[in-house]
């Protein structure tokens, strides 16, 4: 039987977004049309080596999304869906549940990314049964987009205007 009470439908997009690339704010469009709150998680990986510090990342994403939704992104419409960017450096479904939500919101660029992707996927259900998975299939213009490649072609004099934000494009070109 469905719960008849109104439920807050809380997203929770982790990701290191070292850089937020076109591709991170397209599925972060899509995916506000699906939850009342989207919570965008940067995560600390070290693992990764990222560019930039995790505050820096978090600072960047809220320009990316003023540059994206205006000021007053984190309600957008008529309070449609708040949006809230956090780092965590814990377990990502401890951190979803920190934060009470209950869909973990993940893009797939590529065929090979959902091997990777289901195999977390799996985990997190054996983790937390009652935290659910959506994937997002990248829109077929920012497939080819991964901010690993978007770093190396900004290190090599190459054009990254279409890949990413404007505010991450001057931080990027400030950063190599």
């Amino acid at each position: 039987m469905i719960n008849s009470k109104e439920t807050t439908r809380i997203g929770f997009y982790p990701g290191t977004f070292d850089p937020i690339t076109n591709g991170h704010l397209d599925i972060i469009k899509r995916a506000v049309g699906l939850v009342d709150k989207l919570i965008i998680g940067v995560a600390l990986n070290e693992n990764k080596s990222p560019l930039w510090s995790l505050e820096e990342r978090v600072e960047c994403i809220h320009a990316a999304l003023v540059e994206e939704f205006g000021e007053d992104y984190r309600i957008l419409g008529n309070g449609e869906c708040a949006i809230k960017v956090v780092g965590f450096g814990n377990l990502l479904v401890d951190c979803v549940k920190e934060h009470n939500a209950s869909v973990i919101i993940r893009g797939l660029r590529q065929a090979t990314d959902f091997d990777m992707e289901f195999q977390m996927c799996l985990m997190n259900q054996r983790l937390a049964p009652d935290i659910e998975t959506i994937f997002l299939v990248a829109t077929e213009q920012n497939r080819s987009i991964a901010s690993s490649v978007v770093k190396e072609v900004a290190r090599l004099g190459g054009d990254i205007s279409s890949f990413v934000p404007k505010t991450t494009l001057n931080k990027l070109r400030q950063s190599i």
